[in-house]
């Protein structure tokens, strides 16, 4: 028989030669994907722990060009706060997935960043495209209520030649109204604050807590606004309503902290709530960033 003659192979043979062969290509052809799949999900767990470092480090190690993966390492350096890379790397999430609103939103966040933390001659092309970002993630997806908040303050906080102004936020917490009630009047405190219109800012307020009594981030908000006012023995109440809700919350700690320096007082307990939050083992990637804590207690220190 001469080399490459099959002609003498029993043909039942030969088919399970090829169905094995078969078999093993496609279990071949898995492997890389399996494995680019394993680590996004442990660079996933390393980020929701707040490790972003080592999440990145973990995404890096694998060439995986997809949408999550991009996102997810945006997502990283915006937390670590090389707002420079984050951009980069969510412009490519954002261009293979350009229908995916939180991928939009996180652009239009480091974007934003960049504008804080840049130049006068530059930031005004970064808030530029912070702005298109999040109207473009929530023209992608309404629901999307942390998109809906960003391009709400963008509104009330920018310029009108940047794009911002208040009839802006208030048509866009209009048309939220109907679906997110809790949200809307969450928004409308805030807008009704920015005119100095005191009295409807704290009924705004009043009326997000009416509707979601179990939500500690509405209870810290209202808590801020009247220690805002002066009225700390009320704020005080509210924040003792929220830790009771969630007292094992870090980010409690840390937003009270943040009330009394933004109010200039009781600085020692402001010091040991913030020093609490930095040894706390169960912060999360939503929980203000350590370097927020850390800035907070050198304006302490620095009277």
């Amino acid at each position: 028989m001469q080399s490459g003659d099959n002609s003498n192979i029993p043909p039942g043979s030969l088919r399970r030669c090829w169905i094995a062969f078969a078999a093993i290509l496609s279990l071949l052809m898995e492997i890389p994907q399996a494995s680019s799949s394993a680590a996004l999900e442990g660079a996933e767990e390393l980020y929701y722990q707040t490790k972003y470092s080592q999440a990145l480090t973990l995404l890096e190690t694998r060439q995986d060009n997809s949408a999550s993966t991009y996102a997810l390492m945006g997502k990283c350096y915006f937390k670590l706060e090389e707002y420079k890379k984050a951009t980069d790397i969510l412009e490519k999430a954002v261009a293979a997935d350009p229908r995916n609103s939180d991928y939009t939103h996180w652009l239009g966040k480091a974007f934003g960043k960049r504008a804080e933390t840049s130049s006068f001659f530059t930031a005004p092309s970064y808030a530029s495209k912070t702005r298109r970002y999040f109207e473009q993630a929530v023209k992608l997806d309404p629901a999307n209520m942390g998109a809906v908040d960003d391009l709400f303050d963008y509104y009330l906080q920018a310029p009108g030649f940047l794009g911002g102004g208040q009839d802006k936020a208030a048509q866009l917490a209009e048309e939220i109204r109907s679906q997110e009630p809790k949200q809307y009047h969450f928004l409308m405190a805030r807008l009704a604050e920015k005119k100095k219109h005191w009295e409807e800012a704290e009924q705004h307020w009043r009326q997000a807590v009416n509707l979601a009594p179990s939500d500690e981030g509405l209870l810290i908000g209202l808590a801020q606004f009247l220690a805002r006012q002066g009225r700390h023995v009320e704020s005080e109440q509210v924040f003792e309503q929220a830790e009771k809700l969630a007292p094992d919350k870090p980010r409690l700690k840390f937003e009270r902290a943040r009330a009394y320096v933004e109010t200039r007082r009781n600085p020692e307990k402001a010091k040991k709530l913030l020093e609490e939050y930095l040894r706390s083992s169960s912060l999360t990637p939503d929980d203000p960033p350590p370097a927020e804590a850390r800035r907070l207690l050198e304006k302490i220190a620095n009277g």
